[in-house]
């Protein structure tokens, strides 16, 4: 494979499209210090795949886009493509069926960078390995940066060597057999993983299988459950056909009742209408009756208040009744010492009799005490019958008040 073009749009200094081709033979840029040369070896190197923005001479890698100046404003992208004549189809497998093969990385700010080979975006390893199978590369011997001579010069021997496997056109096969060797070591450290989920998986076999003989009593169970189930419900299914028959004789029962029952409420709507017609007279009969009541309650309250009044006289007659027999009591006591008053006085008129006529004065003063005895028995006997006229007078009004 040949280099034979270079493009450049807004890498570092070269803000316009600017485009480099590579002829057979020697092809030399000569010019003054800061003129762009080693832009475009570092160009070069950026497009074959380097990633160090120290190697570009920059402090990141969105350095290499152009950044200003006095009279330019700064881009937001840059683009790089290199043009490869594949005409001798040994390039890759994968990019070796064109004679021409356009290599173009494309960087925007803060945004990172993209690989496309013939405008098909590819991996950045993929450019690397392009660039090593043509004994070429960003960090190849065979691009030759300031200060590299004498870097090969006093060269440790292992980085001789890589200048001879460059040389040779064997780096991308060194570089292939590095990354077959990581995938490798990847692979190897994915089967002891494996081994060790083999191991797990091993322990979680008997629980497995616990759970598989637990799982497949539950189907057992569950079909059985089922098929219970199902006969529940044809048990239920008869059941409320039952239901249903006697729901619907129920029915026919309850429309006959209806029926009668209408029937019945049509005899009483009937009898009700001709109640209705003789209300009037019965309202008035009860309007009349209501008077009457109120009447008669007036009387009955009368009668009661009367009855009050009677128990409350008779309560006085009695109470005075005591009296009286009291008083009765009393006269009789007085009667019965006027009595014994009127025996003594006789006795004593007897002895004053038998002894006769002693003295005048005597028989005057006895006399005087006999008169005196008679007055107040005579007085006891007016006050005896007046209470007992009264007495009888208060039993007559008793006996008129208890009937």
């Amino acid at each position: 494979m040949q280099l034979t073009r270079l493009r450049l749009t807004g890498f570092k200094t070269f803000v316009e499209p600017t485009e480099f081709l590579i002829e057979p033979g020697l092809t030399g840029i000569v010019g003054p210090n800061g003129c762009g040369k080693s832009n475009l070896v570092e160009a070069l190197r950026w497009v074959m795949g380097e990633s160090s923005f120290k190697n570009m001479r920059g402090s990141g890698m969105d350095d290499v886009i152009f950044a200003g100046s006095n009279e330019r404003p700064g881009r937001n992208m840059a683009e790089v493509a290199l043009t490869l004549d594949n005409s001798d189809r040994k390039a890759p497998s994968a990019f070796n069926e064109t004679d021409v093969l356009e290599v173009t990385r494309r960087i925007e700010r803060e945004e990172g960078s993209t690989y496309r080979v013939n405008g098909k975006e590819v991996r950045a390893r993929d450019v690397q390995l392009l660039f090593a199978d043509a004994a070429t590369g960003a960090r190849s011997p065979a691009l030759v940066r300031q200060g590299q001579i004498s870097e090969i010069i006093s060269a440790k021997p292992q980085s001789r060597r890589r200048i001879l496997e460059d040389a040779a056109g064997i780096a991308g096969l060194h570089s292939r057999r590095h990354e077959a060797e990581l995938r490798l070591r990847g692979a190897e450290e994915n089967l002891t993983r494996l081994e060790d989920v083999l191991g797990e998986i091993d322990g979680q076999i008997d629980s497995l299988q616990r759970q598989a003989r637990q799982a497949s009593r539950y189907r057992s169970l569950a079909a059985d459950i089922r098929r219970a189930e199902a006969t529940l419900a044809l048990i239920a299914h008869h059941l409320a056909r039952g239901q249903e028959a006697e729901a619907e004789r129920a029915l026919e029962a309850a429309v006959r009742l209806v029926a009668e029952r209408t029937g019945l409420q049509a005899e009483a709507a009937r009898h009700q209408a001709v109640a209705a017609h003789g209300l009037p007279g019965l309202r008035e009969g009860e309007a009349a009756a209501a008077a009457a009541l109120v009447r008669l309650k007036r009387g009955l309250d009368e009668l009661e208040a009367e009855n009050r009044r009677a128990r409350q006289r008779a309560e006085e007659l009695d109470r005075r009744l005591g009296e009286l027999q009291g008083d009765l009591g009393r006269q009789e006591s007085v009667a019965r010492d006027a009595a014994e008053s009127l025996a003594r006085l006789a006795q004593e008129d007897a002895a004053l009799a038998r002894e006769g006529e002693g003295s005048a004065g005597s028989a005057e003063a006895a006399a005087a005490l006999l008169a005196q005895a008679e007055a107040a028995l005579a007085a006891a006997e007016a006050d005896h019958g007046a209470a007992q006229g009264a007495l009888s007078e208060l039993a007559a009004r008793r006996g008129a008040l208890e009937r």
